[in-house]
């Protein structure tokens, strides 16, 4: 696997972990909370209308173009296990930048999830 590939793989994967914690954001904010306990109408329009959500999902969209591409250069079971990349990259901006509890056991089973990737990674 090229370097060019690999990087477009770890770029993929934060970028899909950037875009859940734009998700993760924008339905915290009172808004879109005070929406999600009334209607779905209500929670429909707060998130149209949500710019974390839409960043979000422009994220999204950047990321699956740059999987498109990864996918037509590698065979899916090398790819697809970098996936698993983005739960490292979330627990950080979880512990980070959201200030969540992290308990020893979610580290050591993202640690595993991380080894993973990197045997796969190793294989191609």
């Amino acid at each position: 696997m090229s370097y060019l590939v690999l990087g477009l793989i770890l770029l993929t994967v934060t970028l899909s972990a950037c875009a859940q914690l734009a998700l993760k954001l924008g339905v915290s904010r009172p808004k879109m909370v005070n929406a999600m306990q009334s209607s779905l109408v209500d929670t429909l329009l707060a998130a149209m209308t949500s710019p974390l959500i839409w960043t979000g999902l422009i994220i999204y969209i950047l990321s699956v173009a740059m999987w498109l591409w990864v996918l037509s250069k590698v065979d899916l079971s090398v790819a697809y296990p970098f996936v698993g990349i983005s739960f490292l990259v979330t627990l950080a901006f979880g512990m980070l930048l959201l200030g969540e509890n992290v308990t020893p056991m979610r580290i050591i089973g993202t640690l595993f999830i991380t080894i993973g990737c990197i045997l796969v990674g190793r294989s191609a």
